[in-house]
């Protein structure tokens, strides 16, 4: 009976011969699981990669403490803490290009990086700054950082491998959001209080629509190089323009930040207003001048 109906393992014997046990089945198993995960592995980005990753991150931190130092109402710390989100992502920029870890992956990172620290961040930044005591025309205008910044870069993101590598379509993101903190910073600044109410609403609300719209146009406006010096070779003025801002930035602080990006704002705008201008006092080729 214990033949026909039994089993040896109820007696606690060992399994018959010729047949692996359980653990040694499942080792197998497990074996076959690690290898199958090495050579998936072995598709992925090069390690190379993780090094601009890094950056963007710290980039998106910075972010998101600066949405934490906006809730404190500490608006001058969220400042600087954008100010920096925007020096990772310049180095996110730099690393990748210099260790050619270009890639999809970092492509959209970099976006979702971005839509925090330059979107979010300043668009909450000057809704707790000024804009909350005009609502509801101020919580509707304070999201058009956020959401305008979120149309340009699917429009970036959609359209990299055409676009021209030494400027960009639309004003890029992290200048929006440098802008709007040197408006901020310059805001509470002494120095600029007697002169303009820079934290007013007639002066807020326009500077916001402005610099939104400018990022949905289709003004053309320049990219700041990697420092190489086949670039500086082949670009001694624009190189010894960036020196300078970068010193008013370091000399000035806040005002040097206002000014350097005043001064980048109106050298895009005034380029697309001269060829405009131009374009149109140009006679088209088939255009009838007159009889002959």
């Amino acid at each position: 009976m214990v033949q026909l109906f039994g089993s040896d393992r109820g007696n606690g014997s060992p399994p018959s011969e010729g047949r692996p046990s359980r653990p040694a089945r499942v080792r197998r198993r497990f074996s076959a699981y690690r290898s199958a995960r090495r050579e998936q592995r072995s598709e992925r980005p090069a390690p190379r990669v993780a090094v601009p990753s890094f950056f963007t991150l710290t980039n998106m931190l910075c972010g998101f403490l600066a949405l934490t130092q906006v809730l404190e109402g500490a608006y001058a710390l969220a400042c600087w803490l954008i100010v920096l989100a925007g020096f990772f992502d310049l180095l996110d920029g730099i690393t990748a290009r210099l260790t050619n870890a270009d890639s999809p992956f970092g492509v959209q990172l970099d976006s979702l990086s971005d839509i925090v620290s330059f979107g979010v961040a300043p668009a909450f930044l000057v809704y707790g700054y000024v804009l909350h005591a005009f609502n509801p025309l101020g919580m509707i205008v304070a999201a058009l950082p956020a959401l305008c910044g979120a149309v340009r870069l699917a429009r970036y993101n959609t359209t990299t491998d055409q676009t021209d590598k030494e400027s960009f379509e639309g004003l890029p993101i992290p200048g929006q959001a440098i802008a709007l903190v040197a408006l901020v910073l310059a805001a509470e600044s002494a120095a600029w209080s007697g002169i303009i109410a820079l934290d007013s609403l007639r002066v807020v609300l326009p500077v916001v629509i402005v610099l939104s719209g400018l990022m949905v146009s289709s003004i053309r406006f320049d990219a700041i190089p990697t420092p190489t010096l086949q670039y500086v070779r082949a670009h001694p003025q624009k190189t010894a323009a960036y020196v300078l801002a970068g010193a008013l930035i370091v000399a000035l602080q806040e005002r040097g930040l206002l000014i350097v990006l005043s001064f980048y704002l109106l050298h895009g705008v005034g380029r697309a207003l001269y060829q405009l201008v131009e374009a149109l006092a140009t006679p088209a080729p088939d255009e009838d001048l007159g009889p002959s």
